[in-house]
């Protein structure tokens, strides 16, 4: 019999590694990753912010429940945030201040004036804005690194390039195979693989959810004017960009969204090229430079919300998958909320949380 744990959990990444650390206390807990180190694909790319209304309203109660941990541990820096439009936007954006105010979001209308003195030069035909005072950058390779201290220091192990390739469930739990040909036991397998989450389950046997991969690009620009550090996240209302000022550069996203098979993404040109363009129509910046390109996966389920919970159909085997683009920022709470239903306890940060919205049962 291979040596057993509680509980293996596939991804060492932000979801993983965060769900480990709130379990460690309370199970004997290993943590595996095919890459060479954690956090190599998602986490390790992401434009690194916080706000409330990202993802959208069903996003929003983990994203409202993580601020007060991510802001008392010193992960977050304050930013602002604008989703901003055209005057053919302008009930667009109305609508969505109401709606998020009446969740409790911090928000407002801005007018013109305002929108100009948080982002000079920008181009006239923007008039209408919403505005975000508690959107923070988001420090995530010391969250990360945190969330895999306490894992570790709760007496989680963490393996690297230890890629599952079998796992067979038989009365006395799981038995797993790497690719080295190592052999593991478990009672619960948690599946927190990123892009690669309904392979996981293909592996294990269970039915996939539907969880695809979309390739992100991110682009960094030198300017004239420079970025400065006061400048806002700013966001496309009807999602074709996004930008944040970064050490006195931009970085920049077309907000693209193209299928992906699950590997280690790489930036199109075409993508550079357009979020360039889409940059043009938003602010009289003349762009010097394109210095840095990257694209990451993030991965959702058909109805864009995150998986947690106990599989339908398959005994012992954990969702904590589809976490999209808004992974880090709800890491606190969703992990916290997963390791409730894995341990069948509450976990204060969590409270209030409705996990049936969450649930794998949602897809039949």
């Amino acid at each position: 019999m291979p040596d057993k744990v509680d509980i293996v959990i596939v991804g060492a990444g932000m979801a993983g590694a965060s769900l480990a650390a709130m379990v460690a206390p309370h199970a004997s807990v290993l943590v595996i990753e095919g890459e060479d180190q954690p956090g190599y694909h998602a986490t390790g790319r992401s434009a690194a912010f916080w706000e409330e209304t990202y993802g959208g309203p069903g996003v929003f109660p983990l994203t409202a429940a993580s601020g007060p941990y991510l802001r008392d541990g010193g992960f977050l820096s304050f930013r602002g945030a604008m989703n901003i439009g055209r005057e053919a936007d302008r009930a667009k954006v109305e609508a969505f201040v109401a709606r998020f105010a009446r969740l409790g979001a911090e928000i407002e209308l801005l007018d013109r004036a305002a929108m100009e003195r948080h982002v000079p030069w920008l181009r006239e035909d923007w008039t209408c804005a919403s505005w975000e005072p508690s959107c923070s950058d988001i420090d995530v390779g010391a969250l990360h690194a945190h969330f895999l201290a306490e894992a570790k220091g709760q007496g989680a192990g963490i393996r690297v390039r230890s890629r599952l390739v079998a796992a067979e469930r038989g009365a006395g739990g799981w038995t797993l195979t790497l690719a080295d040909g190592a052999r593991l036991g478990c009672d619960v397998l948690v599946d927190a693989a990123g892009a690669w989450a309904d392979d996981i389950a293909r592996i294990a046997g269970a039915a996939p959810l539907g969880i695809v991969p979309l390739r992100r690009t991110v682009v960094q620009l030198r300017t004239e004017p420079a970025a400065t550090d006061t400048l806002p996240l700013t966001l496309d209302i009807n999602g074709g960009f996004y930008f944040k000022p970064e050490s006195g550069r931009v970085w920049l996203s077309p907000h693209d969204e193209t299928p992906s098979a699950p590997c280690d993404a790489a930036p199109e040109e075409l993508d550079v090229a357009v979020a360039v363009e889409r940059l043009q129509g938003v602010v009289d910046w003349r762009i010097e430079a394109v210095e840095r390109k990257w694209a990451g996966l993030r991965s959702f389920a058909p109805d864009r919300l995150p998986v947690y919970g106990f599989d339908a159909r398959v005994p012992g085997f954990f969702w904590c998958a589809g976490q999209g683009g808004f992974g880090i920022q709800t890491a606190p709470a969703a992990s916290a909320l997963a390791a409730g239903l894995l341990l069948n306890r509450n976990f204060a940060i969590a409270d209030g949380i409705d996990p049936a919205a969450y649930a794998p049962a949602r897809f039949g």
